[in-house]
């Protein structure tokens, strides 16, 4: 029996009993003589659970969100820059080519220092930008030591952890909570190398938010909003993907490479709204 609880019908606490523990701690009681049942105590506070990266993701915009006049507008552009532009830069096939020996598993052991630090400065198929941070840090520290710790960041971005998420790579690498972190080799730079490594994934438009990144080309060619980076929080690199991913759907096939494509949003982000 349990002492001091009365049943709300019989007014006697003989023979009640825990039914059971309820999830919010409270207890489910019962008065075996008349069968009445129960709940006694405060409900503990439960936290609600985090939602589900697919949950999060499905809150990222869409196809189908873009407005139909919008969608025929971006339709005549391609046509129109296809007809002008039917192939990309030759040259820029043979130079990720290479790369994409460099900073294949074997051949990033043995990379020239100078084969990385050329590539953070060129601008072969996407334009990093300004590389004085990088620059000024690289000699600071020397080639030797430079290409080490660009090799660590490489090899985690590229073949890290299978438990962690490239998107969460990408986010600690630009965010430096990684001991190995290299000064200037943010975002421009990690997102061009996915570009030559998986160049069937990735356009060559190396930040999410700019002056020609990708949120403000959503926002010229379709109308869409993507996620302020400085008012949500989701990762950085989700938003970096997500909204490649999300361009890709939208300007669909017809380009011969994801850099030929990429050419096109830039110049149809300038071709002012229907």
């Amino acid at each position: 029996m349990i002492l001091d609880l009365d049943c709300p019908a019989c007014g006697t606490d003989d023979h009640v009993s825990l039914v059971e523990v309820l999830p919010d701690s409270r207890r489910k009681l019962r008065c075996s003589p008349c069968g009445e049942e129960w709940t006694r105590g405060t409900a503990a506070f439960q936290a609600p659970a985090p939602p589900t990266l697919a949950a999060i993701k499905a809150r990222f915009p869409k196809p189908g969100d873009v407005d139909p006049i919008r969608l025929a507008r971006a339709q005549d552009l391609k046509r129109e820059f296809l007809t002008a532009v039917p192939v990309p830069d030759p040259a820029v096939a043979v130079y990720w080519d290479y790369y994409q020996g460099v900073f294949s598993a074997d051949g990033l052991l043995s990379a020239a220092p100078q084969d990385l630090k050329d590539f953070a400065n060129a601008n072969i198929g996407a334009n990093p930008g300004n590389m004085s941070v990088f620059n000024d840090a690289w000699n600071d520290m020397g080639s030797e030591d430079g290409a080490i710790r660009v090799r660590k960041v490489l090899e985690y971005l590229l073949r890290g952890p299978e438990s962690v998420e490239l998107e969460e790579r990408l986010t600690a690498l630009i965010h430096d909570t990684k001991s190995f972190g290299m000064k200037g080799f943010k975002e421009a730079l990690l997102t061009k190398v996915l570009c030559i490594v998986y160049p069937d994934r990735f356009l060559t438009i190396l930040k999410y938010t700019g002056e020609a990144g990708k949120r403000e080309i959503a926002r010229s060619i379709w109308g869409l909003e993507l996620p302020d980076p400085e008012r949500v929080t989701w990762t950085t690199g989700r938003l970096i993907i997500w909204s490649n991913d999300l361009l890709l759907a939208l300007i669909g096939d017809g380009f011969q490479t994801q850099q030929h494509a990429a050419q096109f949003l830039w110049w149809a982000k300038d071709q002012g709204t229907p």
